[in-house]
């Protein structure tokens, strides 16, 4: 590596450090600090990915001590994923939750037995809102497990996922798809990228889609998206790259089936699985609906004062919108409120009207530099933020006599009033933050390496209720907390294909998180909640990485994570920091090429999470309650698998297909509610006709097996679409 001299790094830095606070001050009120990492796309290997799109990982992930999995394009396209949760089903260790409030129809993975709603990021700047997110404009997704706040910032007890988008770049180059198949399937996708000159780009890709639900009757799927972008100076020291994403979903909400319980606050017991026909959908045509959108606009600029110093800034602003009416299936057998058997009640009246507004901005450097004999790479950075939230929900829709129907054979056909949108917002949140952090890789000699980052958030969280009819305030609340979060981590190179670590880092996760989700189970902004102290995690994590044979990547570990000051109920409605939650187990993976014609791609972990320490409350449907206490964290599972193989068979021919194994997930605190384990299969082939096209055929589900892919621990659990299969012309000039 090449040295260089003491003003190539001291002057950039503090020029750097001068524009991250007089160029970002204008994004924040009281303070603001959002996510991280900025991206550059790296190219990858089929389903391995050498390295990180984020300037924060500032070594090869070999080398990087943490658990990292990326799922690239490939996988992506030979798998058939067409959204965010069927892409992430690849991954081992990953469940999916629902809620009641602004998450209640969107996507919500855990990861190592903790809630990652709140750290989802695409392009390394934090992605807000409750979205029902696509692939069609992605390059990568990368999955960071295990205690990110160095990384992240707030939240991100068990880790988070960071979403890489395709963004202009140097080439000329079409490609697209255009699919059908069973039930109604329908897609079709475009990528356009065309030189302007020898120095300019510009980018277009697009995609629409709809479908069936198989196996769920009167469940639909509509959806369209575009994302241009833009890149000026490709070949020069200085870049700016701008782009604009929308995405828009039409759909006919399902909330699958109810499990049998106590009525709402009886403290009664729901038991076992969830009861109801497999196909039947509970809701009401014409009156259901869930509508999403999402437009984030980008403004990227990188300047690289030489080979080892390059500073970046990036703005982000965001709109999403989660709009919906539905009904929750119930089954209650208390005393006062008793269903009829063989019915299902659905007269209980789900609305949403969520939007939320998003202000970024990120300005960091790298610069890679010697202290004697030590080689440092280093990523500093500012980020600021301000989010906006505001719920202004639905009424009246009432289903009068309706509102029971059939278990078995539900009648969705039914009269229901008018449904009308209230005359104000409920609910007005806002949330400011602002960060600074520093990461350093250190190779200190041929074998040895340290990691280590640091990062200081200043959080400030606030929320106005207000009457729907008159706009009137009726409380507000708020919580301002500042936290650091710490990463550190030795590698050792066994050979220069094999390491060995050992990492500790830690994350804070602090109330009002879930902004405007009223059934949080303590991380709700409300008056119980807004004096408590940040969640504290910290993990300790030990692993070993391999790349072998052809280009094949092997990886295991095992980590502990243990959350302190975790919320807990205590008497009076309030909660308090007395909590403790434990998560630890072991995870393998697989990615990349065994031969030039075999690739694989998965793992298995298994994970014991339980509530080690929780509040004196009885409550079965609260989490930090009496009844959590020693029990399994809710809706996660003990031991996951995933394989996924394809091999070509001739040189036009490749086959593959899949196993995907999730076990029994309780659905509430207490453990008394579950949905079974379950394996599904899937198959594809693809048949190249020339250098332009190729023709695929995937089968998902191919048993047509019947299980649950969604639980939330109060109400429900969806099942996950029966069997399909849709062939796909793919073309590429």
């Amino acid at each position: 590596m090449q040295n260089i001299k003491k003003d190539q790094v001291v002057k950039p830095i503090v020029a750097a450090v001068t524009l991250m606070f007089t160029g970002a001050a204008w994004a924040v009120e009281e303070g603001g600090a959002l996510p991280e990492l900025q991206v550059e796309t790296k190219k990858s290997t089929g389903y391995k990915a050498e390295k990180s799109a984020s300037q924060k990982f500032t070594a090869p992930l070999i080398d990087t001590p943490k658990t990292v999995t990326v799922i690239t394009e490939a996988l992506i396209k030979d798998t058939g994923s067409n959204t965010f949760k069927e892409a992430l089903r690849t991954t081992p260790g990953i469940t999916f939750g629902g809620g009641e409030g602004g998450v209640a129809v969107g996507d919500r993975p855990f990861i190592r037995g903790f809630d990652a709603f709140q750290s989802m990021y695409v392009d390394g700047l934090r992605d807000l809102g409750a979205q029902q997110r696509e692939v069609f404009a992605i390059e990568q997704m990368e999955v960071i497990k295990g205690p990110s706040g160095a990384y992240d910032g707030r939240g991100s007890a068990g880790g988070s996922i960071n979403i890489v988008t395709k963004q202009a770049k140097a080439g000329n180059f079409t490609t697209g798809s255009v699919g059908v198949g069973s039930d109604r399937y329908r897609r079709a996708t475009f990528d356009g990228n065309y030189m302007l000159g020898d120095d300019a780009a510009i980018r277009l890709v697009g995609m629409h889609h709809g479908a069936d639900t198989p196996g769920r009757d009167n469940v639909d799927v509509k959806r369209w998206g575009f994302m241009p972008s833009i890149t000026l100076g490709l070949n020069g020291p200085t870049s700016l790259t701008a782009s604009w994403y929308h995405h828009e979903t039409d759909d006919v909400p399902d909330w699958g089936l109810p499990y049998r319980q106590l009525a709402n606050n009886d403290g009664g017991t729901p038991f076992g699985r969830p009861v109801g026909k497999k196909d039947a959908w509970y809701g009401v045509n014409g009156r259901d609906f869930h509508e999403t959108s999402a437009d984030i606009g980008n403004l990227a600029f990188k300047h690289s004062f030489s080979d080892d110093v390059v500073l970046r800034n990036t703005t982000r602003y965001s709109l999403t919108s989660n709009k919906y009416v539905l009904s929750r299936p119930n089954v209650y057998i208390s005393g006062g409120t008793i269903t009829p058997e063989g019915m299902v009640n659905r007269s209980q009246f789900v609305s949403r009207g969520m939007q939320t507004t998003a202000l970024a901005n990120l300005t960091d450097i790298s610069v890679v530099f010697d202290t004697g004999y030590i080689k440092h790479n280093l990523n500093a950075g500012i980020e600021i933020s301000r989010e906006e939230s505001e719920n202004r929900s639905y009424a009246d829709g009432n289903l009068g006599a309706n509102g029971t129907t059939d278990m078995n054979n539900p009648n969705p056909d039914v009269s229901y009033a008018t449904v009308t949108r209230n005359n104000f917002p409920g609910f007005e949140g806002r949330t400011v933050n602002k960060s600074a952090y520093v990461f350093d890789s250190m190779e200190l000699t041929e074998k040895w390496l340290l990691n280590a980052g640091v990062r200081y958030d200043r959080y400030r969280s606030e929320i106005q209720n207000r009457d729907v009819g008159t706009g009137v305030k009726t409380t507000d609340f708020e919580n301002d907390e500042g936290f650091f979060n710490y990463q550190l981590g030795i590698v050792y190179k066994v050979q220069p294909n094999a390491s060995v670590y050992a990492s500790y880092a830690t994350s804070s996760s602090p109330v009002g998180l879930a902004m405007g989700d009223y059934n949080y189970g303590g991380t709700q902004l409300i008056a119980g909640t807004q004096d408590l102290s940040p969640e504290r995690s910290k993990s300790f994590e030990v692993g070993t990485k391999w790349n072998v044979l052809e280009d094949l990547s092997l990886s295991a570990a095992i980590f502990h994570i243990r959350k302190n000051n975790a919320r807990a109920v205590v008497p009076g409605g309030n909660y308090s920091n007395l909590g403790e939650v434990e998560s630890k187990g072991i995870e393998l993976g697989i990615a990349g090429k065994v031969t030039d014609k075999w690739q694989v791609f998965g793992g298995y972990t298994y994970l014991d999470a339980e509530q080690t320490k929780a509040g004196t409350v009885p409550d079965v449907n609260t989490p930090g309650s009496l009844e959590s206490q020693g029990k399994q964290l809710h809706g996660i599972a003990k031991n996951s698998a995933s394989l996924w193989t394809t091999y070509k068979v001739l040189p036009n021919l490749t086959l593959g297909g899949g196993a995907f194994y999730m076990d029994k997930v309780y659905a509430n605190p207490a453990n008394t509610a579950y949905v079974p384990s379950y394996v599904r299969w899937d198959a594809m082939a693809s048949y190249k006709i020339n250098e332009n096209f190729d023709l695929q055929l995937n089968i998902q589900n191919l048993t047509d097996k019947r299980y649950f892919d969604t639980t939330y621990f109060r109400h429900y659990a969806v099942v996950a679409p029966g069997r399909v299969g849709f062939v796909t012309l793919n073309f590429k000039f």
